[in-house]
C-alpha cells in the first residue's frame, strides 16, 4: 500500500498541474477579490473533492458513469456554471483597490460555495475516482473502501496544495496589477480562458 500511495501522489500531481476549469477559476477569482476569496474557494473545491470520494468509496460514483442522463446532466450543468463564471469575470466591476473585497463575508461565503459546485457538477471528477483510484488499490483484500478513501484523502491533500499554490501566485500578481485598468484587462483574459476550458471540457468530456 505505501507504494501504491507513492505512485498515485506522483500521478495526482502530474494530473493536477494539467490546466483545468480549477486552476482557470482560481487565478481568476484571486485577481478579482483577493487572496481570502481564493482560499475560500480552495476550501470549496477541497470538500467537493472529498465529497466525490466519498461517493466513490460507496460505489455511487459508478451509478453516475453507468446513467447517460445523469453524467450528462452533470456534464453540462457543468460546462453551463463555467461559461457563467467567465461571463461573470467578464462583466464584473472593477474593485476600488487590491484589498478592497478580502474582508468581505459575503464574498468569501460566494466563493466558497462557487468552488463546492465548480466540482460537484465536473464529471471528470467523479471519473477520475472511478476510472484512475480503483487502478490502485488491491481488490484482493478486505478493505477495498479503507483503500478508495486513503487514496481520496492524498488526492484532496495534493489537489488542495496546488491550488493553495495557483491562489499564492495569482495573489502576487494582484498586488503587483494596482492600477483598475490593468486588474481588468487580465480579468477579463483570465475569463476568456475560463470560457475556452469550459468549451474544451465539454468537447473532452463526450462520450
Amino acid at each position: 500500500m505505501p507504494g501504491s500511495i507513492l505512485a498515485f501522489a506522483i500521478a495526482s500531481i502530474v494530473i493536477e498541474v494539467t490546466p483545468g476549469p480549477n486552476m482557470a477559476y482560481l487565478a481568476a477569482l484571486t485577481v478579482s477579490n483577493g487572496i481570502r476569496a481564493g482560499v475560500a474557494a480552495v476550501a470549496g473545491v477541497a470538500l467537493g473533492l472529498a465529497i466525490y470520494g466519498a461517493v466513490a468509496a460507496v460505489g455511487l460514483a459508478e451509478i453516475i458513469q453507468q446513467s447517460r442522463f445523469l453524467y450528462e446532466a452533470l456534464r453540462w450543468s457543468g460546462v453551463a456554471f463555467l461559461l457563467w463564471l467567465a461571463w461573470e469575470g467578464w462583466f464584473a466591476e472593477p474593485e476600488a483597490g487590491p484589498d478592497a473585497t478580502d474582508d468581505h463575508d459575503g464574498t468569501l461565503r460566494k466563493a466558497f460555495q462557487r468552488g463546492l459546485i465548480t466540482n460537484l457538477l465536473n464529471p471528470k471528477a467523479g471519473i477520475f475516482f472511478i476510472a484512475v483510484v480503483p487502478t490502485f488499490v488491491t481488490p484482493a483484500t478486505d478493505h477495498v473502501m479503507a483503500q478508495t478513501l486513503v487514496l481520496s484523502a492524498v488526492y484532496v491533500t495534493v489537489a488542495t496544495s496546488i491550488h493553495l499554490l495557483i491562489v499564492l501566485l495569482a495573489s502576487r500578481l494582484r498586488d503587483v496589477l494596482s492600477d483598475p485598468t490593468r486588474r481588468r484587462t487580465i480579468r477579463k483574459v483570465l475569463a476568456v480562458v475560463l470560457a475556452a476550458i469550459a468549451v474544451w471540457f465539454a468537447v473532452t468530456t463526450t462520450r
